[in-house]
């Protein structure tokens, strides 16, 4: 396995692999990312795995400077998983106005107005910072013109993947997007680099969140179509066990709008605050 920290190293050690996987991560890295290059790697014999954390993402109140940092470990779990790059750049490679303070990202993509809704409306700018960078990744792993290009997401940030996925499509580029299915712990809590806030009687409790999510679709599966009923009973119950809820929404897993009772490909998401760690999970299903 190759660690590489820069754009030219990378492009070289890229430049004669005819199939790619891509898995782009934040690093702390957990069962769940290392499913995502388990996948990867049984489509592409070489497997890319890019650990940034990517300030342009973060808001002004939020957790930038305590977001975990783990490369070494990362890397170890990487070189036991098969990966064969890991990329680790620093700032000045993925923004190159970087002046040592201030990123000066002046350039940026008009998202749809899906990415000012549900986790965009609460985290302004939040997707843009998220798009910005994924296509900077995007150009430098696959500049070489892979025959084929593949991106692995978790499904667990189900509104970042519509949006990447909306991406791809709209800028023509020819990468193939997968969806890795959400991982969980025992107790049902989606795995998240962001559970490690969490205290041990607060972790035991995580798992409300996404019991509420699948009470909402065995509601639905068994006939209700009440949605806006359903969310406030959910909202309702984490409000009762001391959760601060963001929101718990039905919607078209096709579009992402408001579900009516005519859709039939579901998503149900959630997001809320458990002390100060801010949680989401998200179930997709038919019905």
């Amino acid at each position: 396995m190759q660690i590489i920290n820069t754009v030219t190293e990378l492009r070289t050690a890229l430049k004669s692999h005819p199939s790619i996987a891509f898995v782009p991560t934040m690093g702390n890295l957990h069962a769940g990312h290392i499913h995502l290059v388990a996948l990867a790697k049984q489509k592409a014999e070489c497997v890319v795995v890019s650990i940034f954390i990517n300030p342009l993402q973060f808001g002004a109140n939020e957790d930038l400077a305590s977001y975990p940092r783990t490369l070494a470990a990362d890397c170890e779990k990487l070189k036991a998983a098969g990966a064969s790059i890991v990329f680790t750049p620093n700032l000045a490679e993925i923004y190159p106005d970087f002046d040592g303070i201030h990123l000066n990202q002046t350039m940026s993509i008009a998202l749809p107005p899906i990415a000012n809704e549900l986790c965009g409306a609460s985290r302004p700018g939040h997707f843009s910072g998220v798009a910005t960078v994924v296509l900077k990744l995007f150009n430098m792993v696959f500049l070489n013109g892979a025959q084929q290009q593949l991106v692995v997401f978790g499904q667990k940030d189900f509104q970042q993947l519509f949006i990447i996925k909306q991406l791809v499509t709209q800028f023509n580029l020819p990468i193939q997007i997968m969806a890795g299915e959400t991982v969980r712990e025992a107790s049902g809590l989606a795995m998240s680099s962001r559970n490690g806030y969490l205290t041990a009687q607060q972790r035991e409790q995580a798992s409300q969140l996404n019991c509420v999510l699948q009470d909402i679709v065995n509601n639905i599966k068994n006939g209700l179509n009440d949605f806006d009923a359903l969310e406030h009973q959910a909202t309702s119950t984490l409000t009762a066990q001391g959760w601060m809820v963001d929101y718990m929404t039905v919607r078209s897993a096709l579009s992402l709008s408001p579900a009516n009772s005519h859709d039939r490909h579901l998503v149900v998401l959630g997001a809320a605050k458990l002390g100060n760690t801010r949680l989401i999970d998200n179930i997709e299903f038919l019905r």
